[in-house]
């Protein structure tokens, strides 16, 4: 709500103003009355008001001296709105030579008070929006020049005064990173700043900037005189800082945070030791990661090599969903265990997709049926810890699974497509299911039952059916002897040919040669 003081030497025109204007549907509330300028100057030291409604003749003090007085103050900026009984241009010009917002004259038209306040609220919103800006972006600049080394030494005591800096202050630099995976979510650096003002208390000021989305630097002023109980006070108010920061986001945080440093010129150093420290996040457990307990452990910058990525790809082809699941989660403690850095996660993981996409590529895909994976690349390693990224992995590999499969099913399609016609060009030849899967470097077993899928008919009935279909064609039109017709048709037994014909044509082939003899013999006469 903007406050407004109301000074008129009248008590009538006053209480008037109250029952005149909808105060509360402005944004506005009276917060004081004055009866002369005096009295009023007092007042709106003690309330500072965003608005003073002043008369222009009064006792002791007029509205014009009134508002000379509080226009040199520099503690105070109201709008003034002078409402007057006298129509003097004299006093409106000197009015609008001390930046009065408007001057209305005596009986107030409620129309013209209310858009004059509207006006006047609608100018103090937007200079207070701009100089919070101005002042925001000022402070920005300043931190940043803090952290990166830039601040020339006549300009340290300047912005130390600023920061409210002395010589018992100490600064820490810490790295936040929301971790949030593929998830998108715009956390700004207010709601940052909001969240963590009241985490210090008298120990320590907070100040945050953005370098990038889900990603900020905290530069926290220890105001402790006391070194080593500053020190023992470190982890858990940056435990308590994780903690609150996790709860509130309702998301993981983790906080790499750098050494404290007792001068402004060694910000810099403690920012490239909490960036150093931020390398560490897959190799260190917790959310909270100093570079004192870093600084001696080396980190591993290689990526997994092709025999540790082969049994991923095998557990895909085989579409072994349990195999898979045990390789993942073995190349992530392998990443934990062996302190990866970030880099060589990313690159191992790509190392991963390189393989799959190469199996794509063979099979007749591409990576348009990889989206989770190419999203995940894509991703690069700012905003995962190990949990999050093994979880999106899984997820990924899964959807890689069904394309890889899918491919196959498409790729059998055709195969089995090639294995029919070559079956329908060459079943009066000496051929089975083995002999056939050797032909097309298949499994005899996988192969009959990709058969028995696509035709809904077992490979032998198939076969038996073609033959027997060619020999009652020969028995029509040839004068063949039945182990002749065998033998054109596959069979390597008469006896055997003539049970299987008698089997699907409910007759010996002589019968159904005799029977169309018969048939002939009829039909000629």
């Amino acid at each position: 709500m903007l406050k407004v003081l109301l000074v008129d030497d009248e008590m009538y025109i006053r209480k008037g103003m109250y029952e005149l204007i909808d105060w509360h549907s402005l944004g506005m509330e009276i917060a004081g009355e004055a009866e002369n300028g005096l009295e009023a100057l007092k007042k709106a030291e003690c309330l500072q008001p965003d608005i003073i409604i002043t008369d222009i003749r009064m006792p002791i003090l007029d509205g014009l001296e009134l508002i000379r007085a509080i226009a040199n103050s520099p503690t105070m900026e109201p709008v003034f709105i002078i409402i007057s009984g006298y129509h003097d241009f004299k006093y409106a010009q000197q009015a609008i030579r001390y930046g009065v917002q408007d001057y209305i004259l005596k009986p107030i038209d409620d129309e013209e008070m209310t858009a004059t306040l509207q006006k006047s609220a609608d100018l103090i919103r937007n200079n207070r929006k701009h100089a919070f800006l101005a002042e925001e972006q000022a402070s920005r600049i300043m931190l940043k020049e803090i952290i990166k080394g830039q601040v020339c030494k006549e300009d340290q005591i300047r912005y130390a005064d600023m920061l409210g800096m002395d010589r018992q202050t100490s600064i820490m630099i810490v790295l936040i990173e929301i971790l949030i995976g593929t998830e998108m979510r715009h956390i700004t650096v207010q709601h940052i700043n909001d969240l963590l003002q009241a985490s210090g208390g008298q120990l320590f000021n907070v100040y945050v900037i953005e370098e990038q989305r889900g990603r900020f630097t905290l530069i926290l002023l220890w105001r402790d005189s006391h070194q080593k109980r500053r020190t023992d006070d470190t982890e858990e108010h940056l435990q308590k800082i994780q903690k609150r920061l996790s709860e509130q986001l309702h998301a993981d945080v983790a906080l790499y945070a750098g050494t404290m440093v007792n001068d402004m010129s060694d910000a810099p150093r403690s920012y490239a030791e909490a960036d150093e420290a931020s390398r560490h996040k897959f190799a260190e457990p917790g959310n909270v990661i100093r570079y004192s307990d870093i600084k001696d452990k080396p980190l591993y910058v290689f990526n997994v090599n092709h025999e540790e990525v082969d049994p991923l790809i095998l557990s895909l082809e085989e579409r072994n969903r349990v195999a898979c699941h045990a390789v993942v989660e073995e190349m992530f403690k392998l990443f934990h265990r062996r302190r990866f850095s970030p880099q060589a996660v990313t690159g191992s993981l790509v190392r991963c997709m390189t393989g799959i996409l190469a199996v794509v590529h063979e099979m007749g895909g591409s990576e348009a049926g990889l989206q989770q994976l190419k999203s995940l690349a894509e991703q690069g390693q700012d905003g995962w810890n190990l949990r999050l990224l093994k979880e999106a992995f899984v997820t990924a590999l899964e959807e890689a699974e069904q394309y890889i499969a899918q491919l196959r099913t498409e790729q059998s399609k055709g195969d089995i497509n090639k294995i029919k016609r070559y079956i329908d060009s060459h079943y009066t030849e000496n051929i089975s299911l083995k002999s056939i899967a050797a032909e097309f470097y298949m499994n005899p077993v996988y192969l009959g039952r990709l058969f028995r899928k696509s035709y809904n008919q077992y490979f032998n009935e198939y076969l038996l059916q073609l033959r027997i279909q060619e020999a009652q064609k020969l028995l029509r039109q040839t004068d063949l002897r039945m182990y002749e017709v065998a033998a054109r048709i596959g069979f390597q037994n008469a006896d055997y040919f003539v049970t299987q014909f008698e089997k699907i044509v409910n007759m010996t082939p002589t019968a159904y040669r005799n029977l169309l003899k018969e048939e002939g013999l009829r039909g000629a006469e």
